[in-house]
């Protein structure tokens, strides 16, 4: 199930790029957590400090300032010096949630797939936040004003809509995947889970804060309902009953973010190493 939310025309919401920029924009207000800014000119978007996606998978410099950068935050905001290869999940774990929910948020909030290239995002090394430069390919319903516009596929329906995002997400994910392998020291199998995962997650947390929490689990199992490859594993949301009866929506990651490692005794509420008696206490907390 997805949100369809209506909103007048203008003159820059008449291209794709100008429906992308306006669909972000939206994004970013409504989630607070994504910290990204929308670039309309690819010029100058280059011209900023930083680095884009096509630089993480082609230079091996960029990799390394990436993953050092994450390292000087994590020491920074817990005074903990991170493994590299921690510091290297949690870059990624990041980089997949943001980008991921840039192109869910859309989909979720619009019914439409905005199909995300490596160089357009750009990454500031230092402050963690990203930068989007609109492109000018989306994927729509037939009964949709955008279908009509260059650059627009319309798609039979709602599962190619689902169909389409997967293969947006994993096609823009896979080099990132393979550049930061040997540093991350985990499979594909793991790696690939922890994209759905972070797929997945972003769509419950602007769920959650949209005050919409069923309906976005409800459309996370739709776009995930079990596993499609390059995907090891699907949505799979449950319920835990807690004292008073209420019933708590969790599901339990695939891939580790390893988050255990800087603060042992705040594992993440969906890690496997949090057992249900732990995520009860804290959601009744």
């Amino acid at each position: 199930m997805t949100v369809a939310v209506e909103f007048p025309p203008t003159a820059a919401t008449t291209t794709v790029p100008g429906l992308l920029a306006a669909g972000y924009r939206r994004l970013g207000d409504l989630c607070e957590a994504l910290t990204v800014r929308v670039q309309d000119d690819p010029r100058a978007a280059q011209a900023q400090a930083g680095c884009s996606g096509v630089e993480l998978t082609d230079s091996q410099e960029a990799l390394e300032a990436f993953v050092e950068a994450e390292a000087a935050r994590i020491h920074e905001r817990y005074g903990h010096t991170p493994r590299p290869d921690v510091a290297a999940s949690r870059a990624l774990h990041d980089y997949a949630w943001s980008v991921g929910l840039l192109m869910s948020g859309v989909w979720y909030l619009e019914r439409r797939v905005p199909r995300i290239r490596p160089e357009d995002v750009r990454l500031d090394l230092a402050s963690g936040t990203y930068a989007i430069t609109p492109g000018s390919d989306l994927a729509c319903l037939p009964d949709d004003p955008a279908a009509a516009l260059p650059g627009a596929l319309p798609l039979a329906d709602e599962e190619a809509l689902h169909a389409a995002l997967r293969s947006a997400v994993a096609d823009h994910m896979r080099p990132l995947l393979t550049a930061l392998a040997p540093y991350v020291r985990r499979g594909p199998r793991t790696l690939w889970g922890m994209v759905g995962d972070d797929l997945v997650s972003g769509i419950w947390h602007l769920g959650r804060t949209l005050g919409r929490e069923a309906a976005a689990i409800r459309a996370a199992g739709a776009l995930l309902p079990s596993p499609t490859a390059p995907f090891p594993g699907g949505a799979d949301f449950r319920h835990l009953t807690g004292s008073d009866g209420r019933h708590h929506p969790t599901r339990t990651r695939i891939g580790c973010c390893l988050y255990y490692t800087i603060r042992p005794a705040e594992a993440c509420a969906t890690c496997p190493r949090t057992c249900d008696a732990e995520r009860l206490r804290r959601l009744e907390a």
